[in-house]
């Protein structure tokens, strides 16, 4: 089933002992102060990770301004871009393996073309259950102080969130073949 921004903050009140809420523009402190906190909270849980629901590659438009130093070209980065991942030669097909900085929203890097992996904002409708409740735990434990002044229950759930966020990123983990080491210099010496 998937959850709404709405539905998300609603659980996560509940696990304060706060009134759920029904809309972001309802007259209440639970609704004010879940509509502040929860955009950022989100973003924050998504970049923190690359979570597998979460990660698109993308071909970048190479910008008519060269960077005035170090590198070559800049590009533009996509809308919805949270955090890069990696950047590759765009003609090669491989979203990895080239040097590049992020400057005013712009990527630079000395390549032609560029392919960048990186995490963006999916809409909530994409977030999988074990992503929804560690993001429901987080936000549980941001708007407790808030809401209720205890800073042992804060102290709490954010144990409980942190703990739920390493459960979900174990499962996302799981869906994917483990990485190997492609290059690595030792084991090339030894042939």
């Amino acid at each position: 089933m998937a959850l709404n921004s709405v539905q998300l903050c609603a659980r996560a009140l509940l696990k304060v002992g706060a009134q759920p809420i029904t809309s972001f523009e309802e007259n209440t402190a639970e609704a004010e102060i879940a509509s502040l906190l929860y955009g950022v909270c989100r973003d924050s849980l998504i970049s923190g990770h690359p979570w597998s629901f979460a990660t698109a590659q993308v071909q970048l438009a190479r910008l008519d301004e060269s960077p005035r130093a170090d590198f070559d070209h800049a590009f533009s980065l996509p809308g919805d871009f949270l955090r890069v991942l990696s950047a590759g030669h765009g003609q090669s097909g491989r979203g990895r393996g080239i040097s590049y900085r992020i400057q005013e929203r712009r990527l630079h890097a000395n390549a032609e073309t560029l392919m960048l992996t990186y995490i963006f904002r999916p809409d909530e409708s994409a977030f999988p259950a074990f992503f929804d409740q560690a993001l429901i735990c987080r936000l549980a434990a941001e708007l407790c102080l808030p809401l209720t002044e205890n800073t042992g229950r804060t102290e709490m759930l954010a144990n409980a969130a942190e703990l739920e966020f390493a459960r979900a990123r174990t499962i996302d983990g799981q869906q994917q073949t483990p990485q190997t080491i492609e290059r690595f210099p030792l084991v090339d010496v030894r042939g």
